[in-house]
């Protein structure tokens, strides 16, 4: 069988919307990274990848290919295992987001933590925006949610990015994904089952959008 036969067998004819979607996904850390893997062995390629940091040994109890490539720059060691994406090696704050030209891509993934960023692509983007909130400090990836933002409960990250979106007027909608597990710690303990879901989810929620399905 080839590489794709399996996937084609579930799209059948979307298969080729995959193939022709153009994407560019922020952050490719714990969410990130596994996002990226399932839309690249999904058979989609035409991806742009943000992000400014390197690979340490923190980064490897739920990061993809962390182990390999510690001190590297993550953008540049995962175009090795990816190597038909694109790659802008580059913090995304809000300045950035207001700089830059999304018009060209299909789809913004959002999967940074910055919370002005976030903001700022709401705002900008939200027609092609699906955005994750924080997968940190919580063990059951069966609480995990996808819904419209205004929809969103649980996470008080979330919460911080609703009340300041009404601050500004905003009132569109946007894809989420959240979890409505209550944080289990203070701190930023990190469990791979939960950010790897967010990430899978992520991909779930891209490939629909693409093939145009709610």
């Amino acid at each position: 069988m080839g590489v794709y036969d399996r996937i084609e067998l579930l799209v059948g004819e979307d298969f080729s919307k995959l193939q022709d979607a153009k994407i560019i996904l922020l952050g490719v850390g714990g969410v990130g990274s596994f996002c990226l893997d399932c839309l690249y062995r999904s058979g989609v390629k035409n991806i742009t990848i943000v992000d400014f940091d390197t690979y340490d040994a923190s980064n490897q109890n739920r990061q993809m290919w962390s182990e390999m490539h510690e001190g590297e720059l993550k953008v540049e060691a995962l175009k090795e295992h990816y190597p038909e994406v694109e790659i802008i090696n580059y913090r995304v704050d809000e300045e950035w987001v207001w700089a830059f030209d999304f018009e060209p891509y299909d789809l913004v993934l959002d999967a940074i933590d910055d919370r002005n960023a976030k903001l700022a692509l709401a705002q900008k983007c939200y027609k092609k925006l699906i955005s994750s909130f924080g997968g940190a400090k919580r063990m059951d990836p069966t609480k995990i949610k996808v819904d419209d933002i205004w929809k969103s409960y649980g996470d008080r990250f979330g919460s911080k990015i609703r009340y300041e979106l009404k601050k500004r007027g905003f009132k569109k909608k946007y894809k989420v994904i959240f979890s409505s597990e209550e944080a289990n710690i203070k701190e930023k303990g990190s469990f791979m089952g939960v950010t790897a879901t967010f990430g899978l989810t992520m991909c779930g929620e891209a490939m629909k959008k693409i093939r145009g399905k709610k």
